[in-house]
């Protein structure tokens, strides 16, 4: 039976009173959740190390602020164009065999961005890294609908979002230390950081392989009693949501709530990517080395992890929740603003640690929302419309950037459009409130 198809039905009743139900639950998170938690931060650092790349990248093959903004931003169209189709087989062919297929894709193509000569190869480079990626994290999301019912899939979903932040510490400290200490053989610093760091996701991209089980019914490490309530609680839940809002694939691409969210983590993706990109450079200003810029770009990742899972838990539910995450962007928007006039490197780094704290607990609450009138094909279809249409904001807001920051010679207009454009996320997602009750 293929990933995409209905769960039989198994009445409840013959065996949740023979099983330790917080149990299934507690083992099914500590055996699938850490290990996509790891394969997802390498996806993340394989995305944005380039920010710490072209600390000396740019200047070796030749890109200027507007040029690597550019190219930087073309992962996220490759991401966009495949985005829907990889989240439609994942479904074909099952989680395990595609995220596999996912991390090692993508791993090859990362090292040969080490290998980029100019302006041109270095943008089809980040375009087909897009490509290779395209579906992880839709995917993932899509894999926790088949795995976790209610309460335990919003709890799944906040630890692998925190592999975000963690992403960016590791990226950063990682990133800085391998540049100071300077190439390896005939390879430049940016190329072994580059190399060095896409390795790891080859080597996860075979262990999925034997880690993964696509849903509860392939799981060898339950046995058949556990395997029947969980496929049997999921089912219920599914077909609950589906008598409620529908399941078909043709309602991701018909409910206008699936495009105001689309529009929203546009927002989002525009103003996450376009600072975290360009945040290495702003801190290198600073006047530090590059060991030093790791370590300082690394702080406003460390305080988001802690603030993304403390938000999330005092947000709640409903459109108690909803109200939290529309609060954290205009908190973002504000301290983002007061950054861009602050010129002691101090006061500008906290502006920017409170910007990232908050968003990152937006983050946290967001993304949990379509999964409340979503269900079937509608999500596998609907997640993948909302991340590819915002992560169109991954190409637009570096791109943005640098244009103005070489238009200007300065970040301080280029701030201000990631403010603005983080408030009307905020202005969006009050005017849409909790979509679950929305027609």
């Amino acid at each position: 039976m293929s990933s995409g198809e209905a769960l039989p039905y198994l009445p409840a009743s013959t065996t949740a009173s023979a099983v330790d139900q917080n149990a299934v639950l507690r083992r099914a998170m500590w055996r699938l959740v850490p290990f996509i938690f790891i394969s997802y931060v390498f996806c993340y650092i394989d995305r944005v190390n380039v920010g710490f790349a072209a600390l000396s990248m740019n200047h070796d093959i030749g890109l200027s602020a507007t040029q690597f903004g550019f190219g930087s931003g073309l992962f996220f169209i490759g991401y966009f164009i495949f985005e829907i189709p990889s989240n439609l087989m994942m479904q074909r062919f099952g989680a395990r065999i595609w995220i596999a297929r996912i991390m090692i894709t993508w791993g090859c193509i990362s090292v040969l961005s080490a290998f980029a000569k100019g302006p041109v190869s270095f943008g089809i480079i980040r375009f087909l890294l897009g490509l290779a990626e395209a579906g992880f994290t839709p995917g993932t999301f899509l894999f926790f609908t088949m795995w976790f019912p209610g309460a335990s899939r919003a709890k799944a979903t906040a630890l692998f979002l925190a592999s975000v932040p963690v992403a960016n510490i590791v990226g950063s400290l990682i990133s800085g230390t391998i540049l100071s200490l300077g190439g390896i053989g005939p390879l430049r610093d940016w190329q072994t950081l580059i190399v060095m760091e896409a390795v790891p996701a080859i080597v996860l991209g075979v262990l999925c392989l034997f880690m993964l089980a696509d849903r509860p019914r392939d799981a060898a490490w339950l046995n058949a009693q556990e395997r029947d309530w969980l496929e049997s609680e999921l089912r219920n839940e599914q077909q609950a949501l589906a008598s409620r809002h529908g399941g078909h694939l043709r309602q991701a691409f018909t409910d206008w709530k699936v495009f105001v969210i689309a529009g929203i983590y546009f927002c989002y993706i525009f103003s996450s990517v376009g600072i975290g990109i360009w945040l290495p450079q702003i801190v290198k200003e600073f006047g530090l080395p590059n060991a030093q810029v790791g370590l300082v770009a690394a702080i406003p990742y460390a305080c988001g992890a802690v603030g993304m899972l403390v938000w999330s838990k005092l947000a709640g539910e409903g459109r108690r929740r909803v109200a939290f995450a529309y609060g954290a962007l205009i908190f973002s928007a504000l301290t983002l603003a007061i950054s861009a006039f602050q010129a002691s490197p101090v006061l500008k780094m906290l502006a920017i640690t409170l910007t990232v704290t908050s968003m990152l607990g937006f983050q946290a609450i967001f993304l949990s929302l379509p999964s409340t009138f979503l269900t079937g094909r509608a999500a596998a279809g609907g997640l993948a419309v909302i991340v590819s249409i915002g992560n169109l904001g991954g190409f637009a807001g570096p791109y943005l950037v640098g244009y103005v920051r070489e238009a200007t010679h300065s970040y301080v207009n280029a701030l201000l459009v990631i403010a603005a454009v983080l408030l009307t996320g905020a202005l969006s997602l009050a005017a849409l409130g909790d979509p679950a009750k929305r027609a």
